[in-house]
């Protein structure tokens, strides 16, 4: 059933235009800003490897790559105890890049050394030609570690065609695994060639705009490249089928005609000329030529009023949905606007001359798209109401972000050191058990508390030694921090990086499930705006944790309490309303993407100015994961005792006990005030009125006169709009009920718009900065091609010079108060 707006729907759209207006033009300013995101670095080179042909001694070239041999290469390996087979019937086989394959009967896998942190693309490739083994027929599953590629696949082919699936996944600078599994003893499982090459920087967004079936939009997802996709759909809208000798990256691009609803509706467009990409937006390496150089166009002599796609996905799934466009339509500039839908609800507004002024620039804008029951995906582009321009669209990505999987991952190794160990055993006879049982009791004892942990990322696991020399020994002098969980020192490990080390202390009454915890967390998530585990050490019944340095210590520190240590010298330096407008953000994106970042997300419960860090930069991360944790989707709350620290604890959740994700953004909306004021959340020497700093400065905000509490530092620092909406976005977090409180999301919005009446040089009149309002006015903003005056209050949006997107951790990223029991 095609999708399509009747002018009466039309109107109705056009009388809900400021509900839409309040959602979208700040939509559209960070849509702009993701994109500019995009801009690849003209220095890559499509990489040399890895590509492979399995099951083969011979070197295959196929579009540019070269694919080795399997058996006759030494920079990557793979299980011997495998087999081979050949196609009986090779004329048959398209090509002789499947002519031959790699049979496992058990449990196995390909294993390579990865160089350089990036997102890759995982290609496998599979072809079930004739032999000896019916290959149609087997049943396996592909995992790497925490998440499973495919699961009781099969290669039933009609079509005499290669089956090409292809991921996205983020790998750091270690041994990378690709394990097959048989799904039964009596199954095997195969593979033909692979691919695992590093794709352009920035590939993959750092964050993008989320939509659900019902609309909603004033969403944000973060941290997209630390998950995982899976490449469902990439569609040549308006052209032919292509394959990988025609594309950057290899891709296989597939025509719109299978999923196009009503055809006679549109028209295929081919360019005049060709196609010129302009730096900010799409390269090559987004999309090729081949892509922009073709369009679907409305048909205006139909009845139609919209273009309709659908596509089969996944029920209640995310997607990462890619939309290309390029202006190959109008004859003159400044003439081709019109709306994309999405589920026919989200309306946005496409006017390819906000970005680039020049005909045939492309572009491409991504979300992160929820699915529903239903099963399907609608995307559509229709005119603008009394428009007589034809809407556009050349091109169409759909990746679906994979869940994390709990199955058991074993490595070989493990599995043949095992079986070495039972063999010597059985040769030593029963002393030799008895002795080792022995031995194995006493060391099970000695460390109860904290050796075996299950689920822990063993390549993170640092020696005792090595901590202790990057220490000095646990040097006094190098403390830069002490917490509920002991002391974090100061140290540099053998490569140079420096270090915050974090030294679990019994007596301080916090241990093994926190430290768990953390290591559980950090080992699974990344992002900008959140520290980074660099590792862990449990020998000896230590627990430490060790974290990047944050050289200017804690956001506490930076406001009030300047430290004392040696090893971070302290400052006197006050940070202007900017710097801590960005603090915020920064923050307040971390702390988004904890709550978005899985099935129900995860809930800091400790959030406050001593878990927020700042690099060198002043770029902020949250840290102290230790009494996290993971919200589920099937409940609003979490059953839990009470934890948290004095002045900053939710009062809904201390009174009921029941956490939720809205805790952490009443904890945040405490640390706003103490960013404005410059005090700590509780005071007991000043008066009884002052002592509890969300009480008092909220009381002030009532009254309109928060300018007489913020800091001395400050005044004439601040644009009244600026503070009045930074006012009200703290009042909004404070509210006493969580269902009344804005998500993270929202705060995010409503900070960065903050930052930009700060900057806004001619302020609008004081009804302008409310909630509802000001939104309005960012329009204005957004008409510039790439707004440069707006480029600062998105810069914690562009990755910084670093290898992951992350910088991480160090000083006093730990609870000093802290409570489990009701006050």
């Amino acid at each position: 059933m095609l999708v399509s707006f009747t002018p009466t729907e039309k109107v109705e759209i056009s009388m809900e235009k400021l509900h839409f207006h309040k959602v979208l033009s700040p939509f559209f300013l960070f849509l702009l800003h993701l994109s500019s995101l995009q801009l690849l670095s003209s220095a890559y080179t499509p990489p040399l490897k890895y590509f492979i042909n399995c099951g083969s001694k011979s070197n295959m070239n196929l579009s540019n790559r070269n694919f080795v041999g399997d058996e006759n290469s030494g920079t990557f390996s793979f299980s011997k105890k495998s087999s081979t087979e050949n196609d009986n019937s090779p004329t048959r086989n398209p090509s002789a890049l499947y002519h031959t394959a790699r049979i496992f009967n058990r449990q196995s896998s390909y294993k390579f050394t990865i160089d350089e942190t990036g997102t890759y693309l995982v290609r496998l490739h599979f072809y079930p030609f004739s032999s000896h083994t019916n290959l149609t027929t087997v049943v396996f599953n592909v995992s790497i570690q925490g998440f499973s590629l495919l699961s009781n696949f099969s290669v039933r082919n009609s079509t005499n065609t290669p089956v090409i699936k292809e991921f996205l996944i983020t790998i750091n600078p270690k041994k990378f695994i690709i394990q097959f599994t048989p799904y039964q003893r009596t199954s095997l499982a195969f593979i033909n060639a692979l691919e695992v090459f590093v794709a352009p920087p920035k590939f993959i967004p750092d964050a993008a705009p989320r939509v659900t079936p019902g609309g909603k939009s004033n969403l944000t997802s973060g941290g997209l490249p630390s998950q995982a996709l899976k490449t469902l759909y990439r569609i040549n809208v308006g052209g032919d089928s292509f394959g990988s000798d025609y594309d950057t990256l290899w891709r296989n691009w597939t025509s719109d005609d299978g999923y196009l609803i009503n055809q006679e509706s549109t028209t295929n467009k081919l360019p005049p000329k060709g196609i010129k990409y302009e730096d900010g937006n799409a390269t090559k390496y987004i999309a090729p030529n081949f892509v922009y150089n073709t369009a679907r166009v409305l048909n205006v002599k139909s009845n139609i009023s919209n273009i309709t796609w659908r596509f089969d996905v996944s029920k209640k799934a995310s997607h990462l949905v890619r939309i290309h466009f390029c202006d190959i339509e109008s004859e003159s500039q400044n003439t081709l606007v019109f709306n994309l839908y999405i589920y026919s609800k989200f309306i946005q507004i496409v006017n390819p001359y906000e970005i680039f002024n020049p005909v045939a620039a492309p572009f491409c804008l991504d979300f992160v798209v929820d699915s529903d029951e239903s099963g399907f995906m609608n995307i559509s582009v229709g005119a603008l109401l009394d428009s007589d321009n034809p809407p556009i669209l050349n091109g169409l990505e759909i990746l679906e972000f994979m869940k994390e999987s709990n199955a058991a991952f074993v490595e070989e190794e493990s599995k043949k050191n095992h079986l070495s160990l039972m063999v010597g055993l059985a040769a030593g006879g029963v002393v030799f058990i008895s002795i080792l049982m022995i031995v194995v009791l006493a060391l099970k004892c000695r460390k109860a508390s904290a050796s075996n942990v299950p689920n822990l990322d063993l390549g993170l696991k640092i020696p005792f030694a090595e901590i202790k020399r990057a220490t000095n020994k646990f040097d006094k002098k190098k403390i830069i921090g002490s917490g509920g969980f002991g002391k974090v020192y100061f140290g540099t490990l053998r490569n140079g990086m420096k270090v915050a080390v974090k030294r679990g202390e019994a007596e301080h009454g916090q241990g093994f499930s926190e430290f768990q915890t953390e290591i559980i967390i950090l080992s699974k998530i990344r992002h900008r705006h959140l520290v980074s585990l660099i590792g862990y050490c449990d020998e000896r019944s230590e627990m430490i944790l060790v974290y990047e340095f944050m050289e200017k210590g804690t956001l506490r520190e930076n406001l009030y309490n300047s430290s004392k240590n040696s090893a971070r010298p302290s400052t006197e330096y006050s940070l202007s309303w900017k710097q801590r407008l960005e603090i915020c953000i920064g923050s307040a994106e971390g702390l988004d993407y904890l709550h978005t970042s899985s099935d129900g997300g995860i809930i800091h419960r400790d959030v406050k100015s001593t878990n927020i860090l700042l690099d060198g930069n002043y770029a902020a991360k949250v840290a102290d994961f230790g009494i996290s944790r993971t919200g589920h989707l099937d409940q609003t709350y979490v059953s839990t005792d009470v934890k948290g620290s004095i002045g900053y604890l939710d009062p809904e959740y201390y009174g009921s006990q029941m956490l939720t994700l809205k805790s952490d953004v009443y904890s945040f909306g405490v640390v706003l005030l103490e960013v404005l004021c410059a005090r700590p959340a509780i005071n007991a020497s000043l008066p009884r009125e002052q002592v509890n700093l969300a009480e008092w400065a909220m009381s002030w905000h009532k009254r309109g006169q928060l300018e007489k509490v913020i800091d001395p530092r400050l005044v004439g620092d601040i644009n009244p709009s600026s503070l009045r909406k930074f006012g009200e976005t703290a009042e909004k977090c404070l509210k006493d009920y969580g269902d009344d409180r804005p998500t993270m999301g929202d705060v995010l919005w409503d900070l960065k718009y903050a930052l930009e009446l700060q900057q806004t040089v001619t302020h609008t009149e004081p009804y302008e900065d409310s909630t509802i309002d000001a939104s309005l006015q960012l329009p204005l903003i957004v008409t510039q091609r790439l707004p440069s005056h707006s480029l600062s209050t998105e810069k914690d949006d562009v990755p910084t010079a670093r290898n992951d997107g992350s910088e991480t951790t160090a000083s006093e990223v730990f609870s000093q108060l802290r409570i489990d029991d009701p006050r």
